[in-house]
């Protein structure tokens, strides 16, 4: 598990997160969404896993976040706790809320988040947007769920964007920004993802909050980073966008592996003698 020598470091919790903001660690954070994958990443040493509503690009097919449901994010988070269950335990899991689940009233977003830590046993949930979901985000932190917050690009706002370019460039828009990752913290968010802005900015907030801030496309100052983990294995040949590092290609890896299966298989050498009972 990472480089512990196969030490069962304990569970990740907001506290420990806080403790390695302080302490100037890192926080390693990627996407899952299956069993298999979040078993890997607990025996990895991953920090935190983020049950994204990219699943609805990654995993259904969908152009956007939006169409997810949460019954399928529910569907989603039970595999990805069972996974890391499996394992260490480490790993903290966190569950993006999807669009029009917390949007329409606080009451409506506290019953959604209640629905979603009883079925999954996960440790937080993870909404996007700033001064419009502060007072959401204090009525699901009195009550005890831990909330992150999303600033910068927020996915579920696309249409509102009308693209995926770069935001808060603009003074008014990044001045806009700051105050809203004040107010997530002061609302009781215990950590804020920054999504495709300005690293200088990303800089400034990181600088500014006592929590930790997590980047995707916002520099290497932030205190932690995350990818979709799809694009960073290579997974997703369509989509390569400036901030992705490719760690793999396993498209390639995969496709090989089963052209080769198809023509074992058409050819009759497979299975073998050896592989038949």
């Amino acid at each position: 598990m990472g480089n512990n020598g196969g030490k069962k470091l304990p569970h990740v919790t907001t506290r420990r997160l806080l403790e390695m903001k302080a302490q100037g660690e890192k926080i390693a954070m990627l996407t899952a969404y299956d069993y298999t994958t979040a078993r890997i990443l607990d025996r990895s040493g991953i920090d935190v896993i983020l049950v994204g509503d990219s699943a609805s690009n990654v995993f259904s097919g969908h152009d956007t976040t939006l169409p997810i449901t949460i019954e399928e994010m529910i569907y989603h988070t039970k595999a990805v706790v069972r996974g890391v269950q499996a394992e260490s335990s480490r790993a903290m899991v966190v569950i993006d809320m999807p669009f029009m689940s917390y949007q329409l009233s606080s009451e409506e977003a506290l019953r959604n988040a209640g629905k979603i830590m009883k079925d999954n046993e996960c440790d937080a949930v993870k909404m996007e947007g700033g001064k419009v979901i502060v007072d959401t985000v204090k009525r699901i932190t009195d009550v005890g769920i831990p909330v992150m917050g999303h600033l910068g690009l927020t996915p579920q706002s696309i249409y509102k964007f009308g693209s995926y370019k770069v935001r808060a460039r603009e003074e008014k828009e990044a001045e806009e920004l700051l105050r809203d990752a004040a107010l997530l913290e002061k609302a009781g968010a215990f950590a804020v993802v920054l999504e495709k802005i300005p690293a200088d900015l990303a800089a400034e907030v990181t600088r500014s909050l006592s929590i930790p801030t997590i980047g995707i496309g916002a520099g290497n100052v932030c205190d932690g980073q995350v990818l979709v983990i799809n694009d960073m294995l290579g997974l997703n040949t369509e989509f390569h966008p400036r901030f992705v590092r490719r760690y793999a290609e396993l498209y390639s890896v995969v496709k090989d592996a089963v052209s080769l299966y198809v023509d074992d298989v058409k050819k009759g050498t497979f299975p073998s003698e050896d592989e038949s009972y």
